[in-house]
């Protein structure tokens, strides 16, 4: 065995709690396309066909202008498509338009967030707890702003009103303000009348909001009435002088993981220099991949794709959310969007109330969760003094399919079943 300093010039970097998870599930046997394991941590969704006729990318060519390297901001021609999907979906009949130049493509939605996170200046950046695993890693790689947490709380179903974030920008003198909407884990999503309000906010704060935005096609009930899809761009005034920026790609809302192709919107002169700090830190996303983007982010291709998904999805949230409470997990907060439900475990058996225990136990029947704590973003170990609150929560997806999700549950069944009778 290595001695801790074998290697003193680099640092330890944790796995973030989703590839834990998946490191772990691997080490039990699963791999991907195990038919025999319920991958209820999965944090992307089911990839085939969801729908007959549906427009689905199946072949992509790659000749030789697209076996060039590509501009580090992206294919002009695929940033136009981008803009001008933003623009038909929300900002028709106003002034203030997006261009190709208020685009930026990446490869895939980290890359872009850790462009983003590149290009913050000194600031106190906010974000939410609970909230997306992978911000904890990011905040800690880049020096340059502070990450200030603000808690969500369960009594308030993990929401902030915009009065909320009003509130935390001027007491904390917040420079800007990261946060998932929909929000992963819990499936929470501020849309609508707050939304605009939210944008306010950081109009009148002087503060940057930077969305991301890739559950945005998952919408259920009074939320999926409002619009096919959603996204705070609707609310800017001025495209090019508002601290927006959004996140956003194919990963999830067009449920191509594989390719890897994200997108940020905002003011031109942000965008450049998110095109600035992806010269240094990626260099670009594939040009061929990017090409063949092209037509998915046409308006009828992408409204298709939003109307597919809240239909064959609703019928599994449905599904997850019956049989969890039937099981004994308390669903604090129903999710609005997304594809997770956030539980909280303590109505279970005492051996299975804190969350890594219960994925302990749910991994012995090969089925994958995501304990609580990972969303309890904790960069640089700062709270490590203190017991996460989140330690009694799970998260369970149902973004694989029908079938899976359905053995995955039954399973759970047999584990709170077995853990009840051992009087644990």
């Amino acid at each position: 065995m290595m001695s801790p300093d074998q290697f003193p010039s680099f640092r330890e970097v944790p796995n973030t709690g989703v590839i834990y998870v998946m490191t772990k599930a691997q080490q039990a046997g699963f791999h991907y396309g195990a038919a025999d394991w319920a991958n209820l941590g999965q944090g992307a969704p089911e990839t085939g066909p969801l729908a007959a006729g549906e427009n689905r990318l199946e072949v992509v060519a790659i000749d030789a202008t697209s076996s060039e390297y590509s501009p580090v901001a992206g294919h002009k021609e695929l940033r136009e498509a981008v803009a001008e999907l933003y623009n038909k979906r929300y900002r028709r009949g106003l002034k203030s338009q997006y261009t190709y130049e208020n685009v930026a493509i990446s490869s895939g939605g980290r890359t872009g967030l850790a462009r983003v996170a590149a290009s913050l200046g000194r600031v106190h950046l906010g974000h939410y707890l609970p909230d997306y695993t992978a911000y904890e890693e990011l905040f800690d790689a880049f020096k340059g702003f502070v990450p200030i947490p603000i808690v969500l709380s369960e009594k308030h179903q993990f929401r902030a009103t915009a009065s909320q974030l009003e509130e935390e920008i001027v007491s904390r003198g917040l420079g800007a303000v990261l946060l998932s909407n929909p929000n992963n884990p819990t499936g929470q999503v501020i849309h609508g009348a707050e939304l605009e309000r939210y944008v306010e906010v950081g109009r009148r704060q002087r503060c940057a909001l930077i969305f991301d935005e890739f559950y945005s096609h998952y919408l259920y009930g009074a939320v999926a009435l409002e619009s096919v899809s959603l996204s705070s761009a609707r609310y800017v005034e001025d495209v090019n002088k508002e601290m927006v920026l959004v996140v956003d790609g194919l990963t999830k809302n067009w449920r191509y993981p594989g390719l890897r192709i994200s997108w940020t919107i905002g003011p031109k002169a942000i965008i450049q220099r998110i095109a600035s700090a992806g010269s240094f830190l990626d260099g670009g996303a594939a040009h061929p991949l990017q090409k063949a983007a092209i037509p998915l982010v046409d308006i009828r291709i992408a409204d298709e794709q939003a109307m597919i998904i809240q239909k064959e999805f609703t019928k599994k949230r449905e599904l997850m959310m019956r049989s969890l409470i039937n099981l004994g997990f308390r669903l604090p907060a129903p999710p609005l969007a997304g594809f997770y439900c956030f539980v909280g475990l303590d109505k279970l058996p005492s051996s299975l109330q804190d969350g890594m225990q219960f994925f302990e136990a749910a991994l012995q029947k090969q089925v994958i969760s995501v304990p609580g704590k990972f969303f309890d973003v904790n960069p640089g170990n700062r709270r490590g003094h203190i017991p996460s609150r989140l330690n009694k929560y799970v998260r369970f997806s149902f973004g694989p399919s029908m079938t899976e999700v359905e053995r995955g549950l039954s399973r759970l069944k047999e584990v709170i079943a077995e853990a009840a009778a051992k009087g644990e």
